[in-house]
């Protein structure tokens, strides 16, 4: 499901069957301000339109139709956005164009899914810091949106849990196939489903679970690593064992079911965030994204601006299409865009008979017996690229060394070897896409090329060398980690180059967290499927849950804070370093350190962003302020932001950004950018002095005026300007530093913000 290439071999088919219709699923907006005083509702005022748009085309093409408006609708919004759906012929579509109040429309899309020890890597204690503050996120409502939920997982049971659910909430749990009023509890206060736009795209099509039931595996994890309750003895066939729990273990959960096996459509997202919105979450959750589509367009970018204006925080996937730049989705100015990172955690050793031990990697899901088999180093078969080769040898109680070759990828061996039936394998490699992303169906274990030559020296050496592959180990603290996965895609954003996004960085390979029981979780053999009530995935669908757990917990713990404000704590107090204090470094490009594009300001620090010193507020106005400066028109502006109260009567590219981006021509030597900031003190003490830091990009001059900013009381505001002087250099492409406003007088605050320069042209 992680995987870019599966994602679109699954959608491709819904592509060609949504392109053979003569009727598709059109996504309407309209002026809900025009509505005409004689319709008591907005939904009777859009009913009323299709049936004109159905009459009006009738008349026109000199035909009858059997068209009923009742099934061309789709859905209503009035949350997210103001329109509907509908299905709608391109003579209907024309029609309803032409009708009083319609703002804009367009083709219902196809959305990509970007699918225990996390929260101690997170430094997250209950006797100190923001798990402290905030009572473990108690009070906070997440909504999360996604493929459903397993309700009967112990993650979601409400041992603990306070008995008053907030006044604010609204919602409910739907009835629907396998699932009732009690699988809700005071953990689960929710559970709807949306699958409208999805039987509108084939209306043949039998939903094979139509309930907020999970049938994927992939809302289920999303949703128990944001808010899941305690759990002892959770592992993966015994890795990762340990008692697990959310990121915000006493906030509520409410999931909404978008996406399905049989599709997954813009529409129905809209629904589901729609719906978030209405019934009163502080949170929401979302694991997926539009690839290639203007904000205005963008159903995420859309209702999270509605989302972000009654003060909920929506914190999203940046995708799994890196490493190459320019490939993030959800880089929308008003919500939090997550990266992914590696966790300071491994799986499995390697045991030899000379006494030596190897720390590896291994996810094979069995407590098979590997113990002092034969260790073979054979150059005929050591290649590992032949089912049949290997075969020809006597391997049922071998261990097989497979070269580190460049020909041949560690995943042909694994397949090779698995056809094989192998007793054991040895992989050699340090491929990201193999310790972040392969699954393991031969007992067998990858280690590091630098460890490899001894081992190979004793098997060549020694006749009768053996080994012993030891399974469900773990070892946590390895170092150096975190690093910016492989697959997480990168920026700049191709929605809006000018805000530096990703933000930040949170654990994504390796997650464990809840699944559903009855589908298969791991292989052995080329069979052998096995199931799993916990299961270790990766992608940026398990980073973007940590951000929204930790986004909870900073709402729980300072309700009075914007989206904007949690955000900017999260980006200022982000750490850019590793746990060997050296920078970040990118396993997309080895050997090099993380720039901004990959990781945004880096890896969160929940307990930091509790007391971030200095906030960057903005405004729905400063964001439409912003749409206004990219040349949007009035009609494309009110797609997003649903109401005519805003003006453009101060258009500005230079939002109030807690990062800093500048794109330069390259056909010009040199170029200069200014930057407006405003600051907001939230320290407790009040007053407060702060000094400019910068690390210069190379190739740049950044000057800070002022260099020092005085604050006289807590929710003071001051300003000032960052200039970058930067002149071409023909070996540099993207470069990065930093400004940080450090605290005087022995303050702890040290308020950092990302400095890239960048080619406008590598979007």
């Amino acid at each position: 499901m992680e995987h870019q290439k599966l994602i679109l071999l699954m959608t491709v088919p819904w592509l060609l069957l949504f392109a053979a219709q003569s009727s598709k699923t059109y996504i309407v907006h309209m002026d809900k301000s025009l509505m005409p005083q004689v319709y008591a509702s907005h939904s009777d005022w859009y009913e009323s339109t299709i049936r004109y748009s159905i009459k009006l085309s009738s008349i026109s093409d000199h035909l009858t139709t059997n068209s009923n408006n009742n099934n061309n609708l789709v859905y209503t919004y009035d949350e997210a956005m103001h329109g509907f759906s509908a299905v709608l012929s391109l003579d209907e579509l024309e029609a309803i164009k032409n009708t009083h109040g319609f703002v804009a429309a367009y083709p219902d899309r196809f959305v990509t899914v970007d699918t225990t020890h996390t929260f101690e890597y997170l430094s997250l204690d209950p006797s100190y810091g923001l798990w402290k503050a905030s009572n473990l996120g108690d009070g906070a409502i997440v909504g999360v949106i996604d493929s459903g939920v397993w309700p009967e997982s112990e993650s979601f049971k409400d041992d603990g849990m306070t008995k008053n659910i907030p006044s604010k909430w609204r919602g409910t749990c739907e009835l629907g196939q396998d699932f009732n009023a009690s699988n809700c509890n005071l953990k689960l206060i929710g559970a709807r489903y949306f699958n409208k736009g999805v039987i509108a795209a084939n209306p043949n099509i039998i939903i094979s679970m139509n309930s907020a039931r999970d049938t994927m595996g992939h809302g289920t994890h999303t949703s128990s690593t944001v808010g899941g309750n305690y759990v002892g003895g959770a592992s993966f066939f015994g890795y990762a064992e340990g008692v697990a729990r959310g990121i915000a273990p006493r906030a509520r959960l409410a999931m909404y079911k978008v996406l399905w096996n049989e599709g997954r459509l813009a529409s129905d997202v809209l629904a589901g965030m729609d719906q978030a919105i209405s019934d009163g979450v502080d949170i929401i959750s979302i694991s997926m994204g539009f690839d290639n589509v203007t904000l205005y367009e963008d159903p995420i970018a859309i209702a999270s601006f509605a989302a972000m204006e009654k003060g909920i925080l929506v914190s999203s996937s940046a995708g799994n299409a890196g490493p190459d730049l320019g490939t993030l989705h959800n880089g929308i100015p008003w919500l939090l865009t997550v990266a992914a990172g590696t966790i300071d955690r491994t799986f499995g050793s390697l045991e030899l008979g000379n006494g030596i031990t190897v720390i590896g990697w291994t996810l094979f899901p069995a407590n098979a017996v590997v113990y002092d088999f034969n260790l073979v180093y054979n150059r005929t078969i050591s290649s590992c690229d032949s089912a049949q080769k290997l075969s020809q040898m006597d391997t049922e109680y071998v261990i097989v060394i497979c070269d580190n070759l460049k020909s041949v990828s560690v995943i042909d061996q694994l397949r090779a070897t698995t056809k094989a039936s192998v007793g054991g394998a040895i992989f050699i490699s340090e491929d990201p896409v193999l310790i972040e992303l392969v699954s393991f169906s031969v007992p067998s274990i990858v280690i590091n090329p630098k460890d490899a030559p001894h081992i190979i020296k004793y098997a060549k050496r020694d006749p009768m060398a053996t080994a012993s592959i030891k399974f469900q180990q773990t070892f946590v603290g390895t170092k150096p980690a975190p690093a910016a996965a492989i697959y997480t895609s990168r920026g700049p954003s191709p929605s809006y180059p000018g805000v530096l996004k990703p933000d930040v960085m949170a654990p994504g390979s390796r997650v464990l967290a809840a699944f559903i029981p009855n589908a298969a979780a791991a292989r052995i053999g080329e069979n052998v499927y096995l199931p799993s009530a916990y299961n270790i995935l990766s992608g940026t669908s398990m980073a973007c849950p940590h951000a929204s757990g930790v986004a909870a917990l900073l709402k729980a713990a300072h309700p009075e804070w914007s989206p904007a404000a949690i955000r900017s704590a999260v980006v200022t107090t982000a750490n850019p370093l590793d746990n060997t204090k050296h920078p970040i470094g990118d396993n997309g490009n080895l050997g090099q350190d993380a720039s901004p594009l990959v990781m945004g300001a880096g890896q969160i620090d929940p307990n930091k962003a509790l007391d971030p010193g200095l906030v960057y507020d903005a405004s729905p106005q400063d964001y439409v302020n912003l749409l206004c400066a990219m040349g949007y028109t009035h009609k494309q502006i009110l797609t997003i932001t649903r109401s005519k109260s805003y003006t453009c009567a101060n258009p500005s590219l230079d939002l109030n950004y807690p990062s800093f981006i500048a794109l330069y021509n390259k056909k010009l030597r040199t170029m200069v950018k200014k930057f407006r900031r405003k600051v907001t003190n939230v320290g407790d003490l009040g007053e407060a002095t702060y000094k400019a830091v910068v690390t210069h990009p190379r190739g740049s001059v950044v000057t800070v005026s002022p260099m020092t900013l005085i604050f006289g009381h807590k929710n003071e505001n001051q300003s000032y300007v960052v200039t970058i002087s930067y002149t071409r250099n023909k070996k540099e492409n993207v470069s990065f530093g930093e400004l940080i406003w450090v605290e005087e007088g022995g303050g702890a605050h040290r308020v950092r913000s990302p400095i890239v320069v960048a080619p406008s042209g590598i979007v």
